[in-house]
């Protein structure tokens, strides 16, 4: 596959990380919830890592060379490259398994994240949620799309009517006090809020319009750059806390349906300057 950001190519491109996913996802499923122990370490504070990630990483970045040969590619376990890594202009984003603990326990769920970045811009987005069998497909300007049907977000334009999801600070705890003022806003001024541990499933689910509006701080770019594009092809807003655009190397996120956008904004401003 010639590398280029024309129809056919991401075409191919999104084709080739489906593939990738799919077949991680095999291979996760056989594993999920018997991770011996032993087999498990922590690269930092709560931040694990299995014998399958690696297992599974190694797997997807076999299949994106095989696709796309001349392409960088950057991956949780280690920044992973093709053997030639000659195309400056394309690079793989991937998570292996974006929540890892999820995994380790059995717990859904836990998901396949590949995207590909052409010059500095996401192009393409694949989440596969190995648990419950569901894949969500962008490619920029073609829409986003939930096991083939196509996606929009929420249109509830009252925070009072909505459901956010987040994640809870569990690596770094400098800022808890703050983070917590911000949740109990939310618990006061909407439906509710949830914590499934999964920021690539949350982002496809803000694009689905199950939940309204996602918000975390401290996630790395194989967190969150193919769900950002499913956000954004879904007819959604995603910024970090100062409303900047393209927060993919931000470490802070907030992704909604655009109507409530604002007002979560507000919210969050005493996270401004808190990327850990």
């Amino acid at each position: 596959m010639t590398p280029s950001a024309s129809s056919s190519h991401l075409t191919a491109a999104r084709d080739a990380a489906v593939d990738a996913a799919r077949r991680a996802g095999r291979l996760i499923r056989q594993h999920a919830g018997t991770v011996n122990q032993a087999s498990v370490r922590e690269k930092g504070i709560h931040d694990l890592v299995t014998v399958v990630d690696e297992q599974v990483q190694q797997q997807i970045v076999e299949d994106l060379n095989a696709a796309l040969p001349e392409a960088a590619i950057l991956a949780e376990e280690g920044d992973e490259h093709s053997q030639e890594s000659t195309d400056t202009a394309n690079r793989w984003i991937v998570d292996p398994i974006d929540g890892t603990t999820n995994f380790a326990h059995g717990v859904p769920p836990y998901a396949v994240s590949i995207a590909l970045e052409h010059d500095a811009q996401i192009v393409v987005g694949v989440v596969y949620d190995a648990a419950r069998d569901d894949l969500f497909t962008a490619i920029r300007g073609e829409g986003a799309y939930a096991n083939g049907v196509r996606m929009a977000v929420s249109r509830r334009n009252a925070l009072n009517d909505c459901l956010l999801t987040t994640g809870f600070p569990y690596r770094s705890f400098g800022h808890i006090d703050a983070y917590l003022d911000v949740l109990k806003a939310f618990f006061q001024k909407t439906r509710g809020v949830r914590r499934p541990g999964v920021a690539s499933v949350d982002l496809a689910y803000v694009a689905w319009g199950r939940f309204d509006a996602f918000f975390e701080t401290g996630l790395s770019p194989w967190d969150v750059a193919a769900g950002m594009l499913l956000v954004e092809e879904a007819g959604g807003m995603v910024t970090d806390y100062r409303n900047d655009p393209s927060p993919v190397f931000a470490r802070q996120i907030l992704a909604s349906n655009g109507l409530i956008h604002p007002e979560m904004l507000e919210a969050l401003r005493p996270m401004q300057d808190v990327t850990l």
